[in-house]
């Protein structure tokens, strides 16, 4: 019985992991254990981990480390404080196999915990390239730390080896996220209007934008500030689900509580939705606008358009449902009409997702199963291009 540990701390990576979650949970040969930590466990940020409990899974570690504020210096210090107690956490769970996605400070906390605690990391979504957010040097650094690769495409796996990894522990099996697409029951507009007080009879917007952490200072704000412009014309009702902890995440927060109190029978802003009624919406809604990697992966599985605004996303592969823009205004605004418009939902339709066919889980839990997990395993070598690995 190998016990496979998973380490999540937001409500977006929980909403990608939960399908493995529960596969794993019913895998006669494998034992899940759950550490929820950062944002799970903030009121401010939803308290995510009710849903997590409220799906069914027993959450085995909390660990507190939430940046105290919005600083970067807050941020470095609360990774350290999270290697610190996912440390502990991992000592006393004692799983075979750690498994983390992703590219987030508290990700680089439980790799780095996990690693030198000897216990083999699996690393969902390495390989990727996000030249606008500081996500890259901590994805490239997880990778190195992690002994099992699962990229979502082709192109991120030979990535992942031209990075040193063993070609035998790499393996392109699509995003977790397309999973959820395939299994999730889709909630109607009625639902939607019930449970989250929004018009059941009105278009839709569905929006997120996340701090630019390469950026400088104030640039987050600014483009934020241009997307809110740029949505002041639209007849649509729009939705905004909240910014994630990192660096910049305060001004973001002022500007979008302003602008839907300044009108709020055309506007709402929310902590979580949960992945089904985040589903649920990304499916209703006309287009969804952003810089969320959710726009760039799951929702074009779903059909909808997609505008994505600014650097954050910048290096990912873009399906054909993704328009991209400059964060200017009337650069959003005319991304808008084209992604709203009859040629492109006819590209759209075309072309094929190329992250997968929504059964990356079950691919992930076959390699969990049977991967060799040894301590030799462990002593990795260098997979050099050139014929020379050691």
């Amino acid at each position: 019985m190998r016990r496979i540990c998973v380490i999540t701390g937001t409500r977006a990576d929980y909403g990608l992991l939960s399908p493995l979650m529960r596969r794993i949970g019913e895998t006669a040969d494998l034992e899940l254990q759950v550490i929820a930590t950062c944002m799970h466990l903030s009121e401010r940020f939803g308290m995510t981990v009710r849903l997590i409990e409220d799906d069914g899974f027993r959450v085995d570690a909390r660990v507190e480390m939430l940046p105290e504020d919005d600083s970067p210096l807050a941020v470095a210090s609360a990774t350290g404080t999270g290697t610190t107690r996912i440390a502990e956490a991992l000592a006393r769970l004692s799983p075979d196999i750690v498994v983390i996605l992703g590219d987030r400070f508290e990700a680089l906390a439980a790799a780095t915990a996990a690693f030198l605690l000897r216990i083999p990391i699996a690393h969902i979504h390495g390989g990727e390239v996000t030249l606008g957010a500081l996500d890259d040097g901590l994805r490239h650094a997880i990778t190195k730390l992690s002994l099992l690769h699962f990229a979502s495409t082709e192109r991120y796996r030979e990535r992942i080896v031209q990075m040193g990894e063993d070609p035998t522990r790499t393996f392109a099996v699509g995003a977790p996220g397309i999973d959820n697409v395939r299994t999730t029951p889709l909630l109607d507009r009625a639902a939607l209007s019930s449970e989250l007080g929004i018009p059941a009879d009105v278009p839709l917007v569905l929006a997120t934008f996340h701090p630019v952490t390469l950026g400088e200072d104030d640039e987050s704000a600014q483009q934020f500030a241009e997307l809110l412009a740029a949505l002041e014309e639209t007849h649509r009702f729009v939705v905004f689900t909240r910014p994630n902890a990192d660096a910049g995440n305060a001004a973001i927060h002022r500007l979008l509580d302003d602008w839907v109190t300044a009108r709020p029978e055309g506007r709402a802003a929310f902590a979580a939705l949960g992945h089904q009624r985040y589903l649920s919406l990304a499916s209703a809604a006309d287009v969804v606008i952003g810089n969320s990697s959710s726009g760039i992966i799951e929702i074009p599985a779903l059909g909808t358009p997609v505008v994505d605004i600014g650097s954050r996303q910048a290096g990912r592969i873009m399906p054909a449902a993704v328009v991209h823009s400059e964060a200017d205004r009337a650069a959003i605004r005319a991304a808008i009409a084209r992604a709203l418009s009859a040629e492109h939902r006819a590209a759209m339709a075309a072309s094929a997702n190329p992250y997968g066919d929504g059964h990356a889980t079950e691919r992930i839990v076959e390699v969990l199963r049977t991967a060799d997990i040894s301590r030799a395993a462990l002593r990795k070598g260098f997979h050099d291009l050139h014929g020379n690995s050691s």
